[in-house]
């Protein structure tokens, strides 16, 4: 199966398994999923966020996404358990076709390694 196939076939096996356990089958979009990992990844699930820090979760969800690219790296956990991360390679200009299969690529891998998906 071609790469391309095979991202495609796991996305879609992956945002219906997510969909149906956090949404009650309503098709969760890509930025919805990457709300969720970083609500997963700040380990406090249950908690009601403020839209500023729902921005913020997006940004640790991507900063995670991306850390394996190269293109961030965790430093540190700040006294209120928000991780941090700095930029170490700048990201080239994609386009939005182009940006959207790097996060799909990208979350799919994510999900793999949690084993949530195979």
């Amino acid at each position: 199966m071609a790469r391309d196939e095979q991202l495609k076939e796991r996305w879609t096996i992956l945002q219906k398994k997510i969909s149906d356990q956090f949404a009650d089958g309503d098709l969760l979009d890509l930025d919805a999923i990457i709300y969720l990992i970083g609500v997963q990844e700040l380990g406090k699930p249950h908690k009601q966020y403020k839209k500023d820090h729902k921005i913020d979760l997006m940004h640790i969800a991507i900063c995670t996404l991306l850390e394996p690219y190269g293109y961030y790296e965790f430093e540190y956990y700040d006294e209120e358990g928000w991780p941090h991360f700095k930029i170490k390679e700048v990201l080239p200009p994609l386009k939005a076709g182009e940006q959207s299969v790097l996060m799909k690529e990208a979350i799919v891998n994510y999900f793999l390694e949690k084993e949530y998906i195979s």
